[in-house]
């Protein structure tokens, strides 16, 4: 589901709520309904929404008795700063996946379907130790992301319009791109992406060639 949808989805508080009791059990509308204080109406209403999207599924019992419960694991991220804004919904990861491609990350983490309860409550803690150790790690890296797009813009100017610059040049670093690739990258005008890139031109840090802009030097 697309992260701008997500958000809006969760914008609504009752509907987090729901999302917070189905967490935790499986329910059915009355027991919602009772648990928010709202009419059941209103329950079946978000129960809907929250259907369509796909983040709960239901399933009915031998009393004929609807149940809802959560569909499957999702990850919403926002990330703010000065550079920029960005949201993005994760899902897990294929079970083929290999953790060990990810070269920054090491991980010893092994269970199999013969791991006794002890053995997976270990595994459990091993995870949730990582998690948290990541969600660390993430911080650190956004904080050290924006220190370099602040020295960035210092490099090539110090007025606050100088932080598209470092977007510019963060998005030419790999390779050459043209006016409307770097445009639709920085989410800019068109016309003010390429007045930026005259004025760079004219300071030396990047040209124009054939196959599209790019930077002098990989030194910035």
């Amino acid at each position: 589901m697309d992260s701008a949808a997500l958000l809006d989805l969760l914008g609504n508080e009752n509907r987090r709520r729901i999302l917070r009791l189905l967490a935790r059990k499986p329910c059915y509308v009355t027991e919602i309904s009772e648990y928010l204080g709202v009419s059941p109406k209103a329950v079946i209403e978000h129960l809907r929404k929250l259907e369509e999207a796909g983040l709960i599924e239901s399933r009915v019992d031998d009393q004929r008795r609807k149940y809802f419960h959560i569909a499957r694991n999702v990850r919403l991220e926002v990330s703010l700063s000065p550079y920029g804004y960005v949201s993005k919904s994760a899902y897990p990861t294929n079970s083929s996946f290999d953790i060990t491609t990810c070269r920054h990350l090491e991980l010893d983490v092994t269970w199999d379907e013969t791991d006794e309860l002890d053995e997976l409550l270990a595994t459990l803690e091993e995870l949730e130790q990582l998690e948290n150790e990541l969600s660390l790690a993430q911080r650190w890296v956004q904080r050290n992301v924006c220190d370099v797009l602040d020295r960035i813009s210092d490099t090539v100017g110090a007025s606050p319009e100088s932080r598209i610059y470092a977007d510019v040049l963060a998005s030419i670093r790999t390779e050459p791109k043209s006016v409307t690739e770097l445009s639709e990258d920085v989410e800019a005008p068109r016309e003010v992406v390429a007045e930026l890139l005259e004025l760079m031109a004219d300071e030396g840090m990047v040209r124009r060639t054939e196959r599209g802009w790019e930077l002098v030097s990989n030194e910035v």
